[in-house]
């Protein structure tokens, strides 16, 4: 098969300059807008996957659903939970129990006047031992009226990643900490959350109750112990879930959101098809004597085609 000259194709991307820029600023465009979108949707798989462990145990509110926000449970559970269970892990006479309030609400950075939708939780020195996966990587542990910001938690709020270094301040629920630390989870969703000392936290919301107690069971201790604490003692209302199915129930309830960013990538790459066609047409019908010409000199239309 005859073919043309490589130079003649190249050629001709110059000989209409505005086209060429436009398709490929197109192109560009619909090959980014993929990404983000498929990015964003592996991104809050990941997040999600990574965010439970296995041998966590989240004990809340029966009456709560799904939703550890709207939980409310007495303040005593933790110590009861403590004095019936024997599959606990215990290290140095400790064992790994952490009782946590958990809050979505409006936070102000400080230097903007913009309230963006955070996550803060309230939290005792034993978070750490249940949430193995939880280091500080800057600063240090939060003390009375401080928080310790997550490595994302910028990204939740919509602000610089700077506006949330340590020193710098944040204002949610009429009181204003400052940040004493900044912390890594190893990708989970706790990134993207601010911890802060639980004792403070009750204060400021001038509420006794927890939220959940997250437990950390030992080596061959077993999911229904817990659940038979929490089905014997009816007048706490108490559910077990472990964290990790916890997080993948969580994976459905934004399948939604994962549907419609699949839509959404089709659909862009969908146009980009229908873009590169339009483009396609236009090559040709503004050529049609010049392929003519190239075709009665003996080239075939597939060489013609890749010349285009």
């Amino acid at each position: 098969m005859k073919t043309l000259p490589w130079e003649y194709g190249v050629r001709n991307l110059f000989r209409r300059p505005t086209r060429t820029a436009l398709t490929l600023v197109g192109l560009t465009t619909v090959i980014l807008l993929i990404f983000v979108v498929v990015a964003f949707i592996r991104g809050l798989e990941a997040s999600l996957a990574a965010s439970g462990d296995e041998d966590v145990v989240l004990v809340y509110a029966l009456s709560s659903g799904a939703d550890i926000e709207n939980s409310s449970i007495p303040a005593r559970t933790p110590a009861l939970l403590a004095a019936s269970l024997d599959g606990i892990q215990r290290r140095f006479d400790v064992q790994h129990i952490s009782p946590e309030v958990y809050l979505g609400t409006r936070i102000t950075v400080a230097g903007t006047d913009k309230k963006g939708l955070g996550l803060v939780r309230g939290v005792t020195t034993a978070a750490p031992l249940v949430r193995s996966k939880m280091q500080i990587v800057e600063g240090e542990w939060p003390g009375p009226g401080e928080v310790l910001a997550g490595k994302l938690a910028h990204s939740k709020l919509g602000c610089r990643e700077e506006a949330l270094s340590v020193g710098s301040t944040v204002t949610f629920d009429g009181r204003e900490w400052r940040i004493s630390g900044r912390f890594t989870a190893a990708g989970s969703a706790f990134e993207s959350e601010l911890w802060c000392p639980l004792q403070d936290m009750q204060t400021a919301l001038k509420r006794q109750d927890l939220s959940l107690v997250a437990v950390k069971m030992a080596p061959g201790g077993s999911l229904a112990d817990v659940e038979m604490f929490c089905s014997e003692r009816l007048d706490l209302e108490l559910k077990a879930v472990p964290e990790a199915q916890y997080y993948a129930s969580l994976q459905q309830h934004y399948k939604p959101v994962r549907l419609l960013g699949w839509v959404v990538v089709w659909l862009i790459a969908g146009a980009g098809v229908f873009a590169g066609l339009n483009t396609m047409y236009g090559a040709v019908v503004g050529r049609v004597r010049e392929l003519s010409t190239l075709q009665a000199m003996g080239f075939r239309r597939r060489a013609i085609t890749k010349s285009l």
